[in-house]
C-alpha cells in the first residue's frame, strides 16, 4: 500500500544557534503531516474529527531516531503510514527524509503511538471502525521498513 507523504521548508525561525532544524520541531512536521494525512489523505479535516466526531488521537508515546541533520533551506518530505491498528490505539511510522547531491538522505524516523480518544469524556475508546478500514489502506509495507518506499504526494 502507498504511504502518504508532505514536504515542508525548514524556515530560519526552525534552526537552533548550532545552525541545524532544533530537533523538537521534527514532531511539529510529524503532527503537520498527521493533520494532512487526515485532510488530504482521507479526505476529512482533522478539526472535523475533533470538533464534529468529537474523536481525537493524541500521542501518548514516541520512539525518535534522528539520524541526519536539516539546515534552513533544506525540504523535508515527511512519509506516514500505519504500522500497527489496536483496538483503542494506532502506532505510526514516520521518516523525513531530504536531498543532498541529488540523493535522498532520511534525516529522521519514529514510531508514535495515539490512542483513540473521546473528545466529551477524554477516556480511550475503540477506534471506528470507518478509521480502522482507512487506516487500512496506509498499512506499512516491508519495504518502508528497509527505506525503499514509494510515497503518495499529499
Amino acid at each position: 500500500m502507498p504511504l502518504f507523504s508532505a514536504t515542508y521548508p525548514i524556515r530560519f525561525s526552525d534552526v537552533d544557534h548550532a545552525g541545524i532544524l532544533y530537533y523538537p520541531r521534527f514532531l511539529h512536521y510529524f503532527h503537520c503531516c498527521f493533520e494532512d494525512f487526515f485532510e488530504r489523505g482521507l479526505g476529512i479535516p482533522y478539526n472535523h474529527l475533533l470538533d464534529v466526531e468529537r474523536v481525537g488521537f493524541p500521542t501518548v508515546h514516541m520512539e525518535v531516531d534522528y539520524l541526519s541533520p536539516l539546515r534552513f533551506g533544506d525540504k523535508v518530505e515527511i512519509a506516514l503510514g500505519v504500522d500497527k491498528i489496536g483496538v483503542k490505539s494506532v502506532t505510526w511510522m514516520y521518516t523525513g527524509t531530504t536531498s543532498r547531491e541529488n540523493k535522498a538522505v532520511r534525516a529522521v524516523q519514529a514510531k508514535l503511538v495515539t490512542v483513540c480518544l473521546d473528545m466529551d469524556s477524554f477516556e480511550s475508546r475503540d477506534v471506528p471502525i470507518k478509521y480502522r478500514e482507512m487506516f487500512t489502506r496506509f498499512l506499512v509495507p516491508d519495504s518502508h521498513r528497509t527505506g525503499f518506499y514509494k510515497p503518495v504526494k499529499g
